[in-house]
């Protein structure tokens, strides 16, 4: 499981919507005799290209859905009677309105000891900022505030569509090289299996090329987190976004909660430290954050 929680819910997402693409077409050519088109080049980089940046575009247009189930995320109203609650809602809105969002996005609050938060949705005028109850427990003030400031970066930089871009490429070079893998498996094969064997392979190549497709996803996602946290030292300050960065490397100092459902791809920070599993990492270190804004590099 800890696996699946570094790589991001946008990720997981769009590797479960391509896969469905993938499974619907095989069925689809297959039933209206085009599935020997499928080894024809022009044709499949069209094909791949279409769906590969359509998945990715279906994943963006599900996100805020989809943050709002997995993560049980209740949006809170501007007149919540919580003065607590009020008070975030109305710390969002000020520095989106600093940060010049065309519409207040929408804030909730999920139930995790996770000291996190994330922002999500397809454009700066549909965004959700969600933030964890462990977060508003064990954060002050301005520390809150440094995290709301780089999540509103994440919206104004149009970050998630950003993404989305980078990743329906992704998409497109992981279906065409998986269809590719496919037609060679298949061609060395019994006739009487060709097409099973194909359709199980084009499955199982389109996630393990999406997967591998994710290094360079991350890559992206950990330079757009530093340029979040410019945009948080912009519209909190310096010191409140160092101050909140601080606070989470002292909280994940601590040993990592059992429950810990930290997944989300814009969440503010993660607890991977390098290797291997660095390469899957949709945020830099910490320290390395921090050092960014000390020495007014970003």
């Amino acid at each position: 499981m800890a696996f699946f929680k570094r790589i991001g819910l946008f990720v997981l997402t769009n590797v479960l919507v391509v896969v469905t693409i993938g499974i619907v077409w095989s069925i689809v050519s297959r039933f209206l005799g085009l599935a020997g088109l499928n080894s024809y080049i022009p044709f499949l980089m069209a094909f791949c290209l279409v769906w590969g940046m359509g998945g990715a575009f279906i994943s963006l247009l599900m996100s805020k859905w989809m943050a709002k189930m997995f993560h049980g995320v209740q949006v809170i109203e501007p007149n919540n009677p919580n003065p607590e609650l009020r008070a975030l809602v109305n710390k969002v809105h000020d520095l989106a309105r600093r940060a010049q969002l065309p519409k207040m996005p929408e804030v909730g609050v999920y139930d995790s000891p996770d000291v996190n938060a994330f922002a999500t949705g397809p454009s700066k005028g549909n965004a959700l900022v969600a933030v964890s109850t462990g977060l508003l427990q064990r954060m002050n003030d301005d520390e809150i505030e440094g995290v709301l400031g780089h999540e509103i970066a994440h919206v104004a930089n149009g970050d998630m569509v950003t993404m989305t871009l980078i990743q329906g490429i992704v998409n497109a070079f992981a279906m065409f090289f998986s269809r590719i893998l496919a037609n060679l498996v298949a061609s060395n094969v019994d006739e009487k299996f060709r097409e099973i064997v194909r359709f199980v392979v084009v499955i199982l190549g389109d996630i393990a090329f999406t997967m591998l497709g994710s290094i360079v996803v991350n890559y992206f996602s950990r330079k757009r987190e530093f340029r979040a946290d410019a945009g948080g030292a912009k519209f909190a300050s310096r010191e409140k976004m160092i101050a909140a960065l601080r606070k989470l490397q002292a909280v994940y100092d601590l040993p990592i909660p059992a429950d810990d459902t930290a997944t989300g791809t814009l969440k503010i920070s993660n607890r991977d430290k390098g290797g291997l599993a660095g390469l899957f990492m949709t945020h830099p270190r910490l320290e390395d954050r921090i050092a960014a804004l000390q020495r007014g590099r970003i």
